[in-house]
């Protein structure tokens, strides 16, 4: 039995987290067939999801679930691309789950109206009498952590600036293509889909939400993949104890 752990529909979107996103795209990418439950974050080493049980063996981190069905499959999500390519779509990955998923993180946690509409529901299930301090104290380790990062220490102009460039180049690239790399999803398109639905969203008062549909072929492509991927609601009715 394989069991992915994650976060079904919430905030518009898929999933509330770009990473379960791109897990679920990616198993369907390599024909397995698996379950879907929610997580438990208290449950596992990293604190993260997505996280995948394969029988008894625990895989943790989107990366490492592909590689692992690629090892245990004996193919590549990245088979027929060349080496140029399968180099510039690592690149487009890391710039996707870099800036863009940081910007759009911190548009709904760190401004009160997006995050008292969204997230501050992950923590309904904490007892009343301490739930405010705990969503206080979250809500500043997360500060602290873009802040560590270097992110944070941006003003949101700066920010939303830098998710620009990366937008504008997610674009350039895709260009009139059905996928980024032709006519075929690959593994990038999976982690790429997963960021823009996320930064696409209209849940969330957002500029980030605009600076997705300045262009139309990203929007184009949002709902191909959308089309591909997530045409039905496959997990368990119940929202994120934490994301």
């Amino acid at each position: 039995m394989i069991t992915l752990y994650g976060w079904g529909p919430i905030f518009g979107c898929p999933s509330p987290s770009p990473f379960v996103m791109k897990s679920e795209i990616q198993l369907q990418m390599l024909g397995v067939d698996f379950r879907r439950a929610l997580a438990d974050l208290d449950q596992v080493p990293k604190h993260k999801a997505p996280y995948l049980m394969d029988g008894d063996l625990l895989v943790q981190d989107s990366n490492f679930i592909r590689a692992h069905f690629e090892r245990k499959l004996g193919r590549s999500l990245n088979d027929g691309l060349s080496d140029a390519e399968r180099a510039a779509g690592w690149a487009l990955e890391r710039m996707a789950e870099g800036h863009l998923t940081d910007v759009m993180a911190m548009e709904r946690w760190q401004k009160d109206a997006n995050f008292f509409k969204g997230p501050v529901h992950f923590f309904d299930a904490v007892p009343e009498p301490a739930r405010a301090q705990v969503v206080k104290d979250v809500r500043e380790q997360f500060a602290a952590t873009k802040y560590g990062s270097g992110i944070g220490r941006h003003s949101e102009e700066e920010r939303l600036q830098l998710a620009a460039w990366d937008l504008e180049a997610l674009a350039l690239h895709l260009d009139t293509k059905d996928f980024l790399f032709g006519d075929r999803p690959t593994a990038a398109d999976a982690s790429v889909t997963g960021v823009l639905i996320s930064c696409a969203t209209d849940f969330f008062d957002t500029p980030l939400t605009g600076l997705v549909h300045r262009h139309a072929n990203l929007v184009d492509y949002i709902g191909r993949m959308k089309a591909r991927y997530f045409a039905r609601n496959l997990w368990p009715m119940s929202e994120p104890a934490e994301a």
